[in-house]
Parts: structure tokens; C-alpha cells; sequence
């Protein structure tokens, strides 16, 4: 600990966020070599290669993934008692970092984008694909600030707070032969189905260290039990991850898709799909954000999740 320089810590976080030393460099404001070199000091004294270069970046070893949320957790700490008492969004220039389905982006962010375009403009957002990374791994390293999602457990670390309230609904090509009809459920058995599936287990589920999210945004059982009692199985002609693909995808064929009905809302408003009621009961499930417990007394954060909070109002005031 003697030996042990603070920035030295900096580094190592802006590296094991970025996982390049060129980007982490400009996180921290040194130059490459500066960063370079601060990272070979850092071996030298914990006796650990702690990143390893290959074709995908720097990948951290097992003790530098055992040291991330502790050395983020002390960064944090000392921020917030030398740092600034108050946030000011009129002022920050502070980077957020938001997890989120393109579901997500299309139907809350806009209002979150032109909501921080006002009141912060120096501020700037970063969006990740939630799909297709170790959310809890890039929550506990601060490299996401928040992710949103469908969240059915979380480790004891993160907190969360819903959104809104989701269900499904189905939605059929503008020039179907159903558009514009309510569609039944023998109709429906009848019909192709696309879905959205961002992979999982087969009860539509993505756990990873202790965070378990929803990979299938539709109740897989739900729909295959309706369909079995008029003794009919479903079609599934298509499962791919990307939800705003939808409506192309159904573009002058007969398949119908089964999406959240505030992404089918979203495709009515913008005359790309055409949406219906389900034919049975969509359960509903809650669609929340989730953050580290560091975050929790943040004021920066505290105004981040507000301003979330207010997009995802203003999704439901106007959709319904």
C-alpha cells in the first residue's frame, strides 16, 4: 500500500471498463503511453499480468475481475467525499452509460434524449445492446450505469425500480389479410409466427451471475398452452433478437408476430405493422431499471434515473 499511487487505481478502472488502453486513455485524459505505463506498475506490484491482449481488446484476468467492483466501489467513494456536494445538469459533462433492447431504446429513450438535450447539454449518453453482454459483469465495473430490462431476480448489489407495466399484444404486415380485423385464436393458430428472442434457456430466460432477465419477451408457455387446447402447436417460422426487424420482416408475407404492445403501439403510430389484441390473457410483467447499490445516494445518478422515471411516463400517458 506504501508504494500504492491513487491514479494508478484509475487506470486499472478505465481499463477494465473500456478493455483498450487507447479509449481508456481518453476516459482519464493521459496519453496512451501514460496509461501504458501506469499499467505496468500496477503488474509489478501485484505480481498479476491483470490484462492480457487479444484480437477482442484487453481481457482481464481472474484477479483483475476479482478487484473491479472493489476498486470501482472505492473510486466511487472517494468521488463522493472530495467531489461536489450538488449535481448541476446544466453544467456536467459527465458520460452516462444506459443497457437497453432496441425495444427499449425505440419507446423511451427518444423522450430521455430530448429531455438531457435541454437540461444537460454537455452531458452525453452511451447505449449498449443489454442482449449481448454480462450485464451484472458491466454494472459491477461502472461501465453501465443503468440497464433496463425485465428482471425477475437480482444480486443482493443492485437495486431496481419499474418503469411500467408490459403485456403483448400480436401484430400482422399493414397488408395482411387480417389487418384491420380483430384475430382470433383458431386465426392465429393458423398464422407463422415470428418472435423476438435474444437466446436463453427454453423457459425464456438469461441468468448470469445472479441477474435474471427475460431473453424472450413474450410467455412462450402462455401462448403454446392456448394453443393447445383447440389442439393446435405454433408455428415458430422465425425467432431472431432484434425488435425493431419486426416490421420488415412480416413485410408481404402472412406470418403475424408477437411483440410488447408498447413496441406494438410504436409500429401502429409509424403505419409499419398493424396491432391486435391478443386472443387469451397476456400476463403482465414489469419492465424496470437496475443499477448498483454505489449509485443509490449518486445526486448524478439520482437525476439519471428521474429523468428515466419521466420518459417511461410519458410511453405510458401517451400509449395507454
Amino acid at each position: 500500500m506504501r508504494n500504492l499511487d491513487l491514479n494508478l487505481l484509475r487506470v486499472f478502472d478505465a481499463i477494465i471498463r473500456e478493455r483498450n488502453v487507447l479509449r481508456a486513455s481518453e476516459v482519464i485524459s493521459l496519453s496512451p503511453s501514460a496509461v501504458s505505463h501506469a499499467l505496468g506498475r500496477l503488474r509489478v506490484l501485484l505480481n498479476d499480468e491483470l490484462f492480457v491482449r487479444t484480437a477482442a481488446g484487453m481481457e482481464p484476468t481472474v484477479r483483475a475481475l476479482e478487484m473491479a467492483p472493489l476498486v470501482r466501489d472505492a473510486l466511487v467513494t472517494i468521488e463522493r467525499a472530495v467531489g461536489p456536494r450538488e449535481f448541476d445538469p446544466g453544467r456536467t459533462d459527465r458520460q452516462f452509460c444506459i443497457a437497453a433492447t432496441d425495444h427499449m431504446t425505440a419507446v423511451i429513450l427518444p423522450n430521455f434524449l430530448r429531455a438531457i438535450s435541454a437540461l444537460a447539454p454537455h452531458a452525453s449518453v452511451t447505449v449498449l445492446p443489454a442482449s449481448r453482454i454480462d450485464l451484472t459483469a458491466q454494472i459491477d465495473v461502472g461501465r453501465v450505469d443503468i440497464a433496463l430490462g425485465s428482471f425477475s431476480s437480482l444480486p443482493h448489489r443492485l437495486r431496481e425500480q419499474v418503469l411500467f407495466v408490459e403485456r403483448d399484444m400480436v401484430v400482422v404486415a399493414t397488408d395482411h389479410p387480417l389487418a384491420g380485423s380483430e384475430i382470433g385464436l383458431e386465426d392465429l393458430s393458423g398464422l407463422p409466427l415470428l418472435v423476438v428472442s435474444t437466446g436463453g434457456s427454453e423457459d425464456g430466460l438469461l441468468s448470469e451471475r445472479g441477474l435474471t432477465r427475460r431473453a424472450e419477451m413474450f410467455d412462450r408457455k402462455v401462448l403454446t398452452a392456448a394453443f393447445n387446447s383447440i389442439g393446435k402447436h405454433p408455428d415458430f417460422k422465425m425467432v431472431q433478437p432484434h425488435f425493431l426487424a419486426v416490421p420488415s420482416l412480416l413485410a408481404g408475407t402472412k406470418n403475424a408476430a408477437i411483440v410488447p404492445a408498447t413496441l406494438a403501439k410504436f409500429f401502429s403510430q409509424s403505419g409499419s405493422a398493424y396491432p391486435c389484441e391478443l386472443p387469451w390473457k397476456s400476463p403482465a410483467r414489469a419492465v424496470q431499471m437496475a443499477w448498483h447499490e454505489r449509485h443509490t445516494h449518486d445526486p448524478g445518478h439520482e437525476w439519471l434515473r428521474s429523468m428515466l422515471m419521466n420518459a417511461a411516463q410519458f410511453v405510458t400517458d401517451t400509449q395507454g
